[in-house]
């Protein structure tokens, strides 16, 4: 028997050989390593070679969704409003309407003051004060050169002031300069404006128990239902308006989910202007909420770039207009998200594209009366076809081609094609007479 040291346990006869050497400690450990690989069989490397980076490129691509999908286990619903129903018919007296609230009727209507931060849905802002003109006292409007997210910007309303001139006696109009901060959460410019506004709708000249209507700009209540509010009495100090929410236009109806719009009676040093839940009492159908509801591409490319939510844009080709004609067509979602609920069956439910509406009954009155100019807010709109994208695309007009006419009914695409080839030869035309 030799001299030395000798164990009577067995060995690995896989990494026998190393286990008897003597090495150093990095030498052993990449010994060690080879050791493993040898012992794990060809299913293994499949898994770890090809499925593991799988699933972390899935979770890259669609971890948003899976997140969104599993809400209803890490969040709760938040506490239910109390529901008001909600009356209303032509014919009806408005001491009648107040009675059918559990409402009392005033001698006279109070004074109602509208206020809005504005970005650029001059369309929109357009149909809204049309709506609201009978009822509102002064109309109260901040624009900011920045946006949410720190992109400088025009002062759209003031380039579009002419077009309101039928509320100009009416307006307070203000301006307010951003500050710039790149990095900075969106949501705390987005304050910083909303502060500013409470500031300009003291200067409008807002009094206590008036009413103070605080609203994004597409957020749009019916004019009955403001009429309704200013000549009741024993209304609530603080109440939300339930609103229908479309998407894109009018022919995507989405749900009546809706609520952050809200008519406050106004109380000199408690009033703040704000955009979150202030109360529990939320008066049902009370008017429309119209999403992402823009005439032109480039302006829906400004608002995903623009607005306190610009996270959604989490890849650069979200930004694409010929993407964003086609999901605007079909009524799928701009940012390819899972509905915001807080059940698996209402998240269930809402997946996969909008359900086009034939229906354009009780919409603001004005949008109606000018329908063939905002024809690509109304229903039954369809795509055009790939040649007309593809020719937009290419000739980089896609301002001039506007929503509507992207989805437009297909017998009006050889129209336009037919009008876009004149345009070009006679600006052709025009250049060649200059040389």
């Amino acid at each position: 028997m030799s001299v030395g040291y000798y164990s009577s346990k067995k060995t690995d006869d896989i990494c026998e050989d190393v286990c008897g050497q003597q090495s150093s400690r990095a030498a052993l450990s990449m010994s060690r390593l080879k050791c493993i690989l040898r012992g794990l069989d060809f299913k293994t490397y499949i898994f770890l070679l090809v499925l593991v980076p799988l699933g972390i490129l899935s979770m890259y691509l669609h971890g948003q969704k899976i997140t969104y999908f599993l809400r209803p286990i890490w969040e709760s619903p938040p506490k239910p409003f109390q529901i008001r129903p909600h009356y209303y018919h032509n014919n009806v007296s408005m001491e009648n309407l107040c009675r059918l609230h559990g409402w009392g009727i005033r001698e006279s209507p109070r004074r109602v003051y509208d206020a809005v931060l504005f970005s650029n849905e001059v369309d929109i802002l357009t149909i809204r004060w049309k709506e609201l003109y009978p009822y509102i006292t002064q109309f109260v409007i901040l624009e900011a050169n920045s946006t949410f997210t720190g992109i400088p910007k025009p002062l759209l309303f003031a380039t579009n002031r002419d077009r309101f001139k039928f509320i100009e006696n009416r307006l307070t109009y203000g301006t307010v300069g951003g500050r710039f901060r790149k990095g900075e959460n969106p949501f705390v410019e987005e304050a910083y404006q909303r502060v500013a506004l409470d500031q300009l709708i003291r200067i409008a000249g807002i009094e206590d128990d008036d009413l103070l209507l605080m609203s994004d700009v597409d957020e749009i209540p019916s004019a009955h239902t403001i009429n309704l509010l200013r000549w009741c009495d024993d209304t609530p100090p603080v109440l939300h308006l339930q609103l229908k929410n479309y998407l894109y236009s009018f022919e995507y109806y989405v749900d009546n989910k809706s609520w952050r719009a809200s008519v406050h009676k106004f109380k000199k040093g408690k009033t703040r202007y704000a955009h979150y839940r202030q109360a529990d009492v939320l008066l049902s159908d009370a008017g429309w909420h119209c999403s992402f509801c823009f005439r032109h591409i480039s302006e829906f490319v400004f608002k995903m770039k623009a607005y306190s939510h610009y996270d959604r844009v989490r890849f650069s080709h979200y930004l694409n207009p010929k993407r964003i004609q086609n999901v605007i067509c079909k009524g799928a979602d701009l940012f390819d998200m899972l509905p915001e609920e807080y059940t698996f069956k209402e998240i269930i439910g809402k997946m996969g594209p909008i359900p086009h509406s034939y229906s354009a009954v009780h919409l603001p009155e004005f949008l109606l009366n000018n329908a063939e100019k905002y024809k690509y807010l109304l229903p039954a709109l369809v795509q055009a076809s790939p040649l007309l994208v593809e020719s937009m695309s290419f000739l980089g007009r896609w301002d001039e081609l506007g929503r509507f006419s992207l989805c437009m009914k297909g017998n009006a695409v050889y129209s336009f094609l037919r009008d876009l080839g004149f345009s070009i030869m006679k600006k052709m035309y025009i250049q060649f007479s200059k040389g």
